[in-house]
């Protein structure tokens, strides 16, 4: 059909490209992603969330595909209700083929609600849950890897598990 109509297809591709090329810029342009990544960039070696305090929990994936990845959570901040950009409850890494972890995310979590960062709205979770914690509000931020399903999503579905299988 294409061949045809080659004008249409090509401005039919170049729109289609432009608004992806749209969508990419909007999620790597989000100010609270920009500044997450400017106070948390210092977790891109797991290494310095250890030293910090913060222990791993199994990875995490969703029920209907994508993950959330290793969420290593710092328990002192867990407990403090404190919501701090540069010190968010949990760093989430994805597992790599090669046995190393990629930063992508983090998560910050208060028991204190409803609860908010910079005007984005976190998440309620409810008692009893799979974490074992009592009621609390939660905020992902994809800082590191794009979400197609938005910044803030719980589960992103280019994130997996995978490489944990077998461990």
């Amino acid at each position: 059909m294409c061949i045809h109509n080659w004008f249409r297809c090509l401005v039919a591709a170049s729109a289609l490209t432009i608004m992806a090329a749209g969508a990419v810029s909007a999620e790597a342009m989000n100010p609270l992603a920009e500044k997450v990544r400017a106070a948390d960039s210092r977790f891109e070696d797991v290494a310095a969330a250890k030293a910090e305090g913060y222990a791993p929990i199994p990875c995490a994936s969703g029920l209907t595909g994508g993950a959330m990845g290793i969420h290593y959570v710092n328990a002192a901040y867990l407990k403090d209700d404190t919501v701090d950009v540069a010190k968010p409850e949990a760093v989430m890494y994805e597992p790599m083929a090669d046995g190393t972890l990629k930063l992508i995310a983090v998560e910050y979590i208060t028991s204190k609600g409803p609860a908010s960062l910079e005007g984005h709205l976190f998440n309620f979770n409810t008692a009893p849950n799979r974490y074992g914690l009592g009621p609390f509000y939660e905020l992902h931020v994809w800082a590191w890897r794009p979400n197609p399903t938005g910044t803030f999503a719980d589960m992103n579905p280019n994130v997996s598990c995978d490489a944990m299988k077998g461990m």
